[in-house]
C-alpha cells in the first residue's frame, strides 16, 4: 500500500510539472548553498589541519599584542627584541628558538616599483625555520652565513605578470629600498600570496636598510622531547613578564602553542561558517513556505477527488499520508537537485582557486554525512511544510468534498 501511495503522489506531481519545479526552486537553491558552503568549509578545515600538523605540536609562537599582522607594532613597549629571544632560549624545555622580522618595503625591478612583504631571517636559523614555514628552494639556493645583499624570492616573482611584467630569475639584481640585491634562490609555490610574493633577506641586512635598531616581529620556539608545550608556554610567559616588567593579564605580547592557534582558528571559522549557513538557510525557509502554499492549493483543487477517495473507503490517515508523501517528495527531489548543484559549485570554486591562487587549501570536501544529511533535511522540510495542508485534507467530510465546485 505504501508503494501505491508513493506512485500516486509521484503521478500527481508529474501532472503539475511547472508548479512542481517552481515549488522546488527555493529548496534546491538553499540546499545548494548549504552543501557548497559546508563542503568548502570542511575542505578548508582539513587543509588547515594538515598545515598545523606540518608545523608540529611542539611549536610555540610569540608575537606582539597588536591588532595588525606581525611586524606592525610601532610602540617601543610592544616591540619584541633580541633580549626577549634570548630570554625564551633560556627557558627550560625550549630546545630551539628563532626570530623573524617582517616589514613592507619598496622593491624595484626594470623600472617597475612595487610595495612588497620583506622577511628578514637569520641564515643560521634557516634549517629550523624550514620546519615551520616550509622554506623550500625550487631554484638556486637558500640564504647562508655570510650573505648580506642576497635575496630569495617567492614563487610568483618568476611567473610572468604575477608580480612583474617580466619574470625574474636566479642571478638577476633587484632593488629593495634602493639597495641592490642579487637573487640567489626561488622558493617553492605555497599557494599563499603573501609567501609567494615575499622577499627573504638576512635579518641584519633588513635592519640596516630600514634603520631598525632591535626588533623581532615573531619568535618561534620548539619544545624538547618529553616537555609539554602548554607548560613551556606558561614558563615563557612568566619569564617574559618578569624581564619586561609587566603584570599578569596585562602583557604586551601573546604566547600560543600551535594547538591553541588551531583551536582559535577553528572557533572563529566555525562562527563564520554558521553565519553563512544561516543566511543560506533562509532559502530553505522560503522553499518550505512555497511547498506549504502549493499543498494548500492542491487541497483546494482536489477537494472533489478527496471526497471520492473517502466515499470509496479511504481513511483520514490514507489521505494524510498521500499529501505528506507529495510534500516530502517535493523536498527530497529539490534537495537532490540542490546537492548536485552544490557539488558542482564547490568543485568550480576549488578548481578556480587552484588555477588562480595555486593553493591546495581551498578544496571541496563532500563527506557522506553531509550528502545524506542534506537529503534527509530537505525531506523533513518538505514533510513538515505539508503537514498542515495534509491535515486539512484528511479532515474533509466526504459529503462536503463532493459538493465542492
Amino acid at each position: 500500500m505504501i508503494l501505491d501511495f508513493f506512485k500516486f503522489a509521484l503521478n500527481n506531481l508529474r501532472h503539475r510539472r511547472l508548479r512542481t519545479w517552481l515549488t522546488m526552486l527555493g529548496i534546491f537553491i538553499g540546499i545548494a548553498a548549504v552543501v557548497a558552503l559546508i563542503s568548502l568549509g570542511q575542505g578548508l578545515q582539513e587543509g588547515i589541519n594538515q598545515q598545523f600538523e606540518q608545523l608540529g605540536k611542539d611549536k610555540i609562537i610569540i608575537q606582539s599584542k597588536t591588532l595588525g599582522p606581525p611586524g606592525s607594532a610601532t610602540s617601543s613597549s610592544l616591540i619584541l627584541t633580541s633580549k626577549d629571544l634570548d630570554t625564551i632560549k633560556g627557558v627550560r624545555g625550549v630546545e630551539n628558538a628563532a626570530g623573524i622580522l617582517m616589514k613592507s618595503g619598496q622593491a624595484k625591478f626594470k623600472d617597475e616599483l612595487k610595495i612588497e612583504f620583506i622577511i628578514g631571517i637569520d641564515p643560521e636559523d634557516e634549517k629550523f625555520l624550514s620546519e615551520v614555514q616550509t622554506f623550500k628552494i625550487t631554484e638556486g639556493r637558500n640564504l647562508k652565513k655570510g650573505d648580506k645583499f642576497k635575496v630569495v624570492v617567492g614563487y610568483n616573482h618568476i611567473v610572468n605578470g604575477k608580480v612583474w611584467k617580466k619574470n625574474v630569475k636566479v642571478g638577476d639584481t633587484i632593488q629593495i629600498e634602493n639597495t641592490d640585491f642579487k637573487i640567489v634562490g626561488v622558493l617553492e609555490k605555497t599557494g599563499n600570496p603573501f609567501d609567494d610574493e615575499a622577499f627573504y633577506i638576512p635579518k641584519e641586512t633588513l635592519k640596516e636598510i630600514l634603520n631598525i635598531k632591535d626588533e623581532e616581529s615573531e619568535i618561534i620556539a620548539k619544545t624538547g622531547n618529553g616537555f609539554d608545550p602548554d607548560s613551556v608556554a606558561e614558563d615563557i610567559k612568566r619569564k617574559l613578564r618578569r624581564e619586561r616588567g609587566e603584570l599578569k593579564d596585562q602583557e604586551t605580547f601573546t604566547v600560543q602553542t600551535s594547538e591553541q592557534l588551531l583551536q582559535t582558528f577553528t572557533n572563529i571559522f566555525g562562527i563564520v561558517q554558521a553565519v553563512l549557513v544561516g543566511i543560506a538557510a533562509i532559502s530553505l525557509l522560503v522553499g518550505g513556505i512555497g511547498i506549504m502554499n502549493t499543498m494548500y492549493t492542491a487541497v483546494i483543487e482536489r477537494t472533489r477527488e478527496i471526497g471520492i477517495m473517502k466515499a470509496v473507503g479511504a481513511k483520514n490517515s490514507h489521505v494524510l499520508f498521500i499529501f505528506l508523501t507529495e510534500s516530502g517528495l517535493l523536498g527530497m527531489v529539490g534537495g537532490a537537485i540542490g546537492i548536485a548543484i552544490g557539488i558542482m559549485i564547490g568543485k568550480i570554486v576549488e578548481i578556480a582557486a587552484r588555477q588562480y591562487f595555486g593553493t591546495p587549501l581551498i578544496q571541496a570536501y563532500f563527506s557522506w554525512y553531509l550528502i545524506l544529511g542534506a537529503l534527509a533535511f530537505s525531506f523533513v522540510i518538505g514533510t513538515l511544510s505539508g503537514l498542515l495542508p495534509a491535515r486539512q485534507a484528511s479532515r474533509l467530510r466526504p459529503v462536503d468534498a463532493l459538493r465542492y465546485e
